[in-house]
């Protein structure tokens, strides 16, 4: 039994390390490519990360959902395609790769509505007459590479995902994230927040 419980405990400790280095790692992105700025748009990744998940944590959102929200786009910085991929025409289909990063660390109440966000775009633009007009630029331009309007077919099965509300939410504040200027918080109080936010959704997974 005690031979059991020193494996368990080891498993563990090796499973939180592992954690923690990603969660620095995540950090790191944003301490290094924090300051680019999206094509077409007057906010940094960093900002629009910031401001995505105060928008969040101002409707309510649990804990969860605004890490989702903080991380929807860190797939861009992950990959790391040079300049502004969509201008080229090509998808650097961010929102799986932020998914499979987030997963094993945060569980499938952050990575799924990051999965989902972009699906979520193509579904508002295809359920709500004034919505297409809301879009920024860039979005406009990847809309078409991400796979255009939904199809009757395809809505039905999006509302049936699990994590369609929370996705849905995240596109809304997505689009909403995009002000000059809205940055209440210092960079290093920033990203302070989002490594508070982490810690407390990774341990909420593992517990």
């Amino acid at each position: 039994m005690a031979h059991l419980f020193c494996h368990v405990f080891d498993m563990h400790r090796v499973h939180s390390v592992a954690m923690q280095k990603m969660m620095n790692t995540l950090l790191a992105l944003y301490e290094q490519g924090g300051d680019l700025v999206y094509s077409g748009e007057s906010v940094t990744q960093l900002m629009h990360a910031w401001q995505c998940g105060r928008l969040a944590e101002k409707s309510g959102a649990p804990a969860a959902l605004q890490l989702a929200s903080w991380l929807h786009d860190v797939g861009h910085l992950w990959v790391n395609l040079e300049g502004t991929p969509t201008l080229r025409g090509q998808d650097d289909v961010h929102e799986r790769v932020g998914s499979e990063v987030l997963l094993p660390v945060f569980g499938p109440a952050v990575s799924e509505p990051v999965r989902l966000h972009v699906q979520a775009k193509r579904y508002l633009v295809s359920t709500r007459e004034t919505y297409a007009r809301k879009l920024s630029p860039d979005s406009v331009r990847s809309l078409q590479l991400q796979g255009g309007l939904m199809t009757t077919d395809e809505c039905a099965a999006f509302e049936a995902e699990p994590f369609f509300a929370d996705a849905v939410k995240l596109r809304v504040w997505d689009d909403l994230g995009k002000k000059s200027g809205w940055f209440e918080e210092t960079r290093h109080e920033a990203l302070d927040h989002l490594m508070q936010l982490m810690r407390r959704v990774a341990q909420d997974h593992v517990t």
